[in-house]
């Protein structure tokens, strides 16, 4: 196994980390159910077309199933996502959805795949956690909601349950494939909320532009290279990588916004990227000894 499926599923989490600087860009109107269906609508639409016109996707014998759970995972994600984020604030519905998912996925996993995490796993895991905990703790100044906790807690959860059953898709199609019919099906299960939140302000090109990149930068582009990694390396370390988006946000808040980072904020970020690059090297360097030993991975 090379180091390639990592990097990967690292470039994917760096383009998930730009959602939140490029948000910024958008009117205070602009809802944030109205952009999870907005981004999933031009995401997943932008690759079918593409499919469908180079007949490279064929719907009779598409695992409709699979694919209406992982579409159904990831609007619920969104949902839970951003509602948490209204009730306890973006840094702790970020540390506790995002540093939640490999924990969980691990122990799904663990107790009903029998795939028992490896140290490198745990090690790094456990480094990223205290690493969000360190990159948004700043000051005392936290605001921290109950049941945007458990908002949170569940969009974690229900976001490995997602990566679990992408994982099982890409085992029968190609990862263009699977993005563009999940998010495709995401954005239909999306459609309601046109109705029920304004719309108005995407008729402004501009926001248009912004829903676009979203759409096709951090979720064409981002999804595909996370599927492509993730056909070749566990749920619970492609999660742990994905652990790059709040330090890609931490940073873009600093260069793009202007935002100011604390002493603490800093050390959480070290500690993310050397999560990231023992789960990286660790695995890469495991494998190799396996392979010198007779040893198959696990």
């Amino acid at each position: 196994m090379t180091v390639l499926p990592y990097i990967f599923v690292l470039f994917g989490a760096i383009l998930w980390g730009t959602t939140g600087t490029a948000q910024t860009f958008l009117p205070d109107s602009a809802h944030p159910f109205i952009i999870s269906a907005g981004r999933s609508a031009s995401g997943g639409l932008f690759l079918l077309i593409i499919l469908v016109l180079f007949k490279k996707i064929q719907f009779l014998s598409w695992p409709w199933k699979q694919t209406l759970y992982a579409a159904i995972c990831i609007s619920l994600f969104q949902l839970l996502f951003f509602s948490s984020v209204r009730l306890t604030g973006v840094a702790i519905a970020s540390v506790v959805a995002i540093g939640s998912a490999p924990v969980f996925s691990g122990l799904i996993e663990w107790i009903f795949l029998k795939m028992r995490p490896t140290k490198i796993w745990g090690g790094s895991t456990a480094l990223a956690i205290i690493g969000c905990l360190f990159l948004f703790v700043t000051k005392g100044e936290v605001n921290i909601n109950p049941l945007g906790i458990l908002y949170s807690l569940v969009a974690g959860l229900i976001f490995a349950l997602y990566t679990m059953t992408s994982k099982s898709l890409l085992q029968k199609e190609d990862a263009i494939s699977v993005v563009a019919m999940t998010f495709s099906l995401s954005a239909l299960l999306l459609t309601p909320f046109y109705f029920i939140f304004d719309v108005s302000w995407l008729k402004d090109t501009g926001n248009v532009g912004i829903i676009f990149y979203l759409g096709i930068a951090t979720t064409s582009i981002a999804y595909v290279l996370y599927g492509w990694g993730l056909r070749k390396i566990p749920a619970s370390s492609a999660l742990t990588l994905s652990l790059a988006e709040p330090t890609t946000a931490a940073l873009l808040g600093v260069i793009v916004v202007g935002e100011i980072l604390s002493a603490t904020s800093w050390v959480g970020i070290g500690l993310l990227l050397g999560s990231i690059a023992i789960l990286t090297f660790g695995s890469k360097f495991s494998n190799l000894q396996n392979e010198k030993e007779g040893k198959c991975p696990i």
